[in-house]
Order: structure tokens, then sequence, then C-alpha cells
């Protein structure tokens, strides 16, 4: 029964009970739309379009930005000698979050056409040899600081991919990448307790982007000890944070929201009661709707530059990040509606990003692109 039909039935002097059932079913599917248009399903198509993207960047090796401490004459190597599996994709991390994503539409799309060139690419790259090189630089002391914690955050998240598909393969390549799982984690623990503030930038350093993403590794491979670390210095860093300058966002090439990457982490490690009383103090912009241009897609003025075209990402990531602060609130909350309306709007405009012809952006867009689509 719809709203108009109840209305007539109470009109008609029938229960007002009727209309106040169906008014309120109707608030509840108007949320599950809201939520479902903030976040359309991830198609083959697009799954396809994507890996194709990742297939290219992770085989090919120049243009590189090495982001190496040089100790010796010895280290002046190529990318490919450095970090035999992740040598491609422009940079290291790009090429890990190349893997990752691949590995994840591998998984939800295991019978798409492109799924055995996935397959035979990650086979060829993800072998016992490479990633114990890979570990091995991460070993020697002039690397502790190698893409911390950004690229570190990334590599979790392909582990945490890994590790619970029922999958031949990908068990196999979970085996592989423990060595380097573990001397990441050996360099997170050692770093973490001595990190006395938090890095608040819209690109690569920003903590609240990295913890939660730790965050959600510790938990899905019960790596408990690390997850208390994460959540205790999460607590430290951002529990008694109030009003955010929401006004001081964007920079100009930013792939991130500092602010909302804080917002996403915090709902990861505060109760839901705890969540909503902190989210009021630290954006009340939300309730007022003041938010200015935090909540407003941003155009790339030139898709050629490999540091504007950073804001193509920042569409990408925040829908991701108000998608997940808006999943957090109680259903009731009217931050959600505004939050998910605006993450539809900001995905459509990071989106069209994606394929541009120019690998300053189709180096790593995709991987943003998949991580709004596929949480």
């Amino acid at each position: 029964m719809n709203v108009e039909l109840a209305i007539s039935a109470a009109t008609n002097g029938r229960s007002w009970l009727c209309l106040i059932a169906v008014l309120l079913f109707s608030g509840v599917n108007s949320a599950q739309e809201s939520e479902s248009a903030a976040k359309p399903a991830l198609t083959e198509a697009q799954a396809t379009t994507f890996a194709r993207l990742a297939l290219k960047g992770i085989a090919q090796e120049y243009p590189n930005k090495p982001s190496n401490v040089m100790d010796t004459a010895d280290d002046v190597r190529s990318p490919q000698s450095m970090h035999p599996a992740f040598y491609g994709s422009f940079d290291w991390h790009s090429s890990v979050h190349g893997h990752w994503m691949l590995a994840r539409l591998l998984k939800m799309h295991p019978d798409a056409l492109i799924a055995t060139e996935i397959r035979a690419a990650l086979n060829s790259q993800l072998t016992a040899e490479n990633l114990t090189q890979e570990a091995a630089y991460f070993a020697a002391d002039h690397n502790k600081s190698f893409e911390r914690m950004y690229g570190w955050a990334w590599l979790m998240q392909l582990v945490a991919e890994l590790h619970d598909w029922d999958d031949s393969d990908a068990r196999r390549w979970r085996e592989h990448v423990r060595p380097l799982e573990e001397q990441i984690t050996k360099r997170m623990n050692d770093y973490l307790p001595k990190l006395t503030f938090p890095i608040r930038t819209g690109v690569h350093a920003d903590t609240g982007f990295a913890i939660g993403m730790l965050v959600d590794y510790a938990r899905a491979t019960s790596n408990t000890e690390l997850e208390q670390l994460l959540v205790g210095k999460s607590k430290a860093f951002y529990r008694s944070d109030i009003d955010y300058p929401a006004h001081y966002e964007p920079s100009g090439h930013d792939f991130f929201s500092s602010g909302f990457n804080e917002a996403d982490l915090m709902r990861r490690v505060l109760s839901k009661e705890e969540y909503v009383t902190w989210l009021d103090r630290f954006l009340p912009q939300l309730r007022t709707k003041t938010m200015g241009e935090m909540m407003r897609p941003v155009e790339v003025s030139d898709v050629t530059d490999g540091h504007l075209v950073h804001l193509a990402g920042l569409n990408l990531s925040r829908a991701w990040t108000m998608t997940g602060i808006a999943r957090a609130l109680p259903e009731s909350d009217p931050r959600r509606q505004s939050l998910f309306s605006s993450a539809k709007q900001h995905a459509d405009a990071g989106l069209k990003y994606v394929s541009s012809g120019h690998y300053e952006g189709e180096h790593w867009l995709a991987t943003f692109a998949v991580y709004h689509l596929s949480q």
C-alpha cells in the first residue's frame, strides 16, 4: 500500500494505524533507497574497465617515482630490482593497491571474462620469491619509513582481502605475502607508540585514513594486539576533537578530506551512542548545514597534472567516507540523507575522471572507485 492509498483509507474512517505504519515503512524505504543511490552496485562492465587499467599499470615500470633512501651506491637500482612484486603503476603504493583492486574484483566477479587475466597477473606477481624480496627491503633500517603509513595501509588491505578467501590461488598468495605483512607489522608496532600527534593532511600521510584501514585489517585477521594499539591511538588522537574547520577544505591537491577521514575512523572505534555525540561536537556544521565546500564535489582543472588530478580522488574518497559516516548514524538522524545525497554527487563527479586517457590519474583512480563501490 502506498502513502496516497493510506491517506485515503484514513480519510474514509479506517484506522489511523494504517497510515502511521505505512508512513514509517515509507521512511525506512526512503533511507534504504538513499543509501543504495549513494553507492550503486559495481557491475561486471565497470569491473572489467577498472581491471584493465590496473593490469596495464602493475606491469608498467616507467614512468616511476621511487621514494627510497639511498644509503650507499648499491641502492641506486631500478624499480623492479628493488620491488619485484610492486614495481609498476608509477609508485609502490599504487602498485600495491592495484593488486588489491584486482584481488577484490576477481573475488566479486570470478566468472567474468577478464578473470583469467587477473588470476594470471596475480600469480605472476605475488610469488614467494618476489614477496620475500619485498620483505627484505623493509627490513633494512634506512627503509623503516618507506611508504609509512599510506602504503602500509594498502598492503594490509591486500592481506585482509586474501585472508579469508576460499580460493586455492588466494590461499597461496596469502602465505606468500606473510613475510612482508610481518615486517610491516613490526614497523607499525615500533612507530605508532612514538607518534605523539596525528598527521592531518589531504594527501598520503593522513593518519586518520591509514589507521582506519589498519583497524579493518587487524579485525579481519584477528590481530587483537594491533587492534588495541590502533584503537588506543585513535582515541588519544581524536576523541577530544571539536569544531573541525570545514571551511578550510579542500586544499589545491587533496585526494582526502582529513576531516571526513577522521570521522570515518572514529565510527570504527566508538560505540554507536558515543559516535553520535562525538560527531555532534566534531562536525556541528552537519546539523546546521554549513559545511560549505566540504560537501560540494570538485572539478579537476587539468587531468594531465599529477597533483591537480588528486581532486578526482578527493571526490571518491569523500564519497566512501560520507557513506561510512551516514551508515553509522541512527536511521532517524537527518544527517544521513544529506550525507548520502552528497556522497552520490561526489561519486558521480569522481567516476568520470577514472578513464581519462592520462596515466597521471589512470595509474590509481580506479582503486578509489572500486573501494567506494565495493564497501
